[in-house]
């Protein structure tokens, strides 16, 4: 391949690392993009990252704008804890000019004549040679141009102008007129688009959608985007993952032997598992065991908690025996409250890869638990085919050796009115159904292994209670009548049962 040609396909960084691994490799070098949205959705700061990412590589940039001042870009920019020092901001319209022009009236950009203002900017291309370029806005050109294909014309002029100087450039446009310039679309490169929507609860949703890129594949679809502090942060609708599956089928244990019994000899690495019942019976309980025994064997857990305050969470678990506050301090599990109605499907993706990743110490992510699919759902109530990406974050996990414990809360507390809010029992690789249930007159709690892919599980139920000494497994019960109807009553000997006046709550 010769030099010119390896220079054609060279990429360069969009200043956003995310973004680069959904272009494949980031923008081609040299050559002219279209970033649109409404006013809003984050081109200044999407402009402003290319141009900073640039300088960190010692490459020379230049923001043109006609629609925002210096002192404004530069206000935006200290937003995001950033200094533009080093790029150059070359102002169309200075205002001095437009006092002059139009006295103490405001300045129309029609009144300029279009081949002046854009020959101010290849001078100044000419004097500089940067090799990246973000010109502000396409809005601005279109009332200079005070005609389609004049406008046309001079875009036209301006790609040719640009990338023969071996300028990458972004053009940004605001989408004034309404509707696609698909015009404007055919001469770019690449066309990157900006969306926002109103949600009924919670923050606007903000999302980034490649419509193209030419000589190159892309990861299409609707990326969620955040603009926070530090900039615009992508989060990929998904992601390429060519890494080999690490799973051994080493079983973990979970610290009980009767419950590992139960399941066959305990969870398979990779796999996961469902955890099934009505509220308050202890599903939340049992997946916080696995994490406290992944961190006893040297190993890390961690914890999205989509309801349960840091309070409450290590409150019951001191209640129940289990040394949860001991191993947040050390490092070996991680909780992470995620706010309701404020998170984004991709963006709650993204945080799961991040975690699990291994920490400063070596331990290894053995353990992830979801706390609770209700309330992975309610967060994000105007989202479609969250159980799809929900596969793909598991299957991502298990590629990676991860047990992962999904809490579902069913619907009332028994009998037929019990239901789920979505099923998902056929993602998991092992369900363990809570179940409450009456004998002499007292409520107690049941446990059953209704599926386990990867062993051989018991298909007993017995009774499971919760008390200062941690979780207990009692013996096979044997006399049960109503289980199927959703009624469950122990008819047999009470010496068998477990004492629920000993028990603490969830």
């Amino acid at each position: 391949m010769t030099g010119e040609s390896k220079m054609a396909f060279e990429r360069i960084s969009t200043g956003i690392e995310t973004l680069d691994e959904i272009l494949h490799g980031g923008l081609t070098r040299d050559r002219l993009y279209l970033v649109e949205g409404t006013p809003g959705t984050g081109k200044t700061t999407f402009g402003l990252q290319f141009l900073l990412a640039g300088r960190d590589r010692g490459e020379k940039g230049i923001y043109v704008t006609l629609s925002e001042t210096k002192e404004e870009l530069i206000g935006i920019a200290q937003s995001h804890g950033w200094s533009l020092d080093g790029i150059y901001i070359h102002e169309l319209l200075n205002p001095e000019d437009a006092a002059g022009r139009a006295q103490y009236t405001m300045f129309e950009p029609s009144e300029v004549e279009l081949g002046s203002t854009v020959g101010e900017v290849q001078k100044q291309v000419e004097a500089m040679k940067p090799q990246r370029i973000v010109f502000d806005s396409l809005s601005e050109m279109r009332l200079l141009s005070q005609g389609a294909l004049r406008y046309r014309r001079q875009i036209l002029a301006l790609k040719q102008f640009f990338v023969g100087r071996g300028c990458t450039t972004l053009l940004l446009d605001d989408k004034a007129t309404g509707g696609e310039d698909q015009q404007l679309q055919s001469l770019a490169h690449g066309v990157i688009r900006l969306e926002q929507r109103l949600t009924d609860y919670g923050n606007e949703r903000r999302n980034l959608r490649v419509i193209k890129h030419r000589g190159s594949d892309f990861i299409g679809g609707a990326h969620d985007v955040q603009l926070m502090r530090g900039g615009m942060q992508v989060f990929p609708r998904a992601t390429v993952d060519t890494s080999p599956w690490f799973a051994d089928g080493r079983v973990i244990s979970s610290g009980l032997d009767s419950l590992d019994q139960l399941l066959g000899g305990g969870i398979t690495e990779g796999s996961s598992t469902l955890l099934l019942g009505p509220a308050g019976v202890g599903k939340s309980s049992m997946g916080v065991q696995f994490a406290v025994e992944a961190a006893k064997r040297g190993e890390r857990a961690v914890l999205f908690e989509f309801e349960e305050s840091d309070n409450a969470l290590l409150t019951r678990s001191e209640g129940l025996g289990l040394p949860l506050r001991k191993y947040i301090d050390d490092g070996s599990i991680a909780v992470r409250h995620l706010p309701a109605g404020e998170i984004a499907p991709n963006e709650f993706a993204m945080k799961v890869r991040s975690e699990v990743a291994e920490d400063a110490q070596g331990r290894k992510t053995t353990v992830v638990l979801i706390d609770s699919l209700n309330g992975y759902l309610s967060s994000m109530p105007h989202e479609n085919f969250l159980v799809v990406q929900l596969h793909d974050i598991l299957n991502y996990l298990g590629k990676r050796g991860i047990a992962t414990f999904l809490v579902v809360a069913q619907h009332g507390m028994m009998g037929h009115g019990m239901g789920t809010p979505v099923d998902t029992s056929y993602l998991a690789d092992a369900v363990i159904l809570f179940r409450y249930f009456e004998a002499a007159g007292e409520i107690h709690r049941a446990i059953s292994v209704v599926k386990n892919r990867t062993a051989n599980h018991e298909r007993t139920i017995r009774e499971f209670g919760l008390s200062d000494q941690g979780l207990e497994i009692g013996q096979p019960l044997t006399n049960f009548r109503g289980v199927l109807a959703g009624t469950p009553e122990f008819i047999g000997p009470r010496d068998v049962l477990l004492d629920p006046r000993e028990a603490s709550p969830e």
